[in-house]
């Protein structure tokens, strides 16, 4: 019975990790990236050289996206931990050509790292007018903005 009671305290110590590592919240800053208020990217979608990627999962958004924006899902390498500490990849390649295009980056909200590292990715990558809205569709959504479906 103790092993078994090990066992299950093991498991269940794993499961809560996880969980209280999506909830950790991303950085409230984040060097030659402009963040972008919920308002912001309403006030510049539908502008020419504007564009916006979902990073979330392709399912997310098909629940509902903001307008125009394009599914680009961030997919982690290595799950589980710290998200500070994650490793992930999304086809950069999606991203204009133009390294002076305007690119505004979104998933979730507050914790949604995978905004957070494509913005940071696509930076470090040579584009000059990376976006992040860290308040991310949750913000959106309070504020009674639309999404597409």
């Amino acid at each position: 019975m103790r092993k078994f009671m090990a066992i299950l305290f093991a498991v269940s110590f794993v499961f809560v990790s996880i969980a209280m590592a999506e909830d950790v919240p991303t950085p409230t800053k984040l060097e030659g990236v402009k963040i972008a208020s919920a308002d912001d990217v309403k006030a510049m979608l539908g502008q020419k050289g504007v564009h916006a990627f979902d990073m979330r999962k392709a399912l997310n958004y098909g629940k509902g996206h903001l307008q125009g924006a394009i599914s680009l899902p961030f997919k982690w390498i290595t799950e589980g931990g710290d998200p500070s500490t994650r490793k992930g990849e999304f086809d950069i390649t999606q991203l204009p050509s133009d390294k002076n295009a305007k690119i505004i980056f979104y998933s979730d909200g507050p914790t949604g790292w995978k905004s957070y590292y494509a913005a940071k990715l696509s930076k470090e990558a040579g584009y000059k007018n990376v976006m992040w809205m860290r308040e991310g569709t949750a913000a959106w959504e309070s504020k009674g903005y639309p999404l597409e479906q």
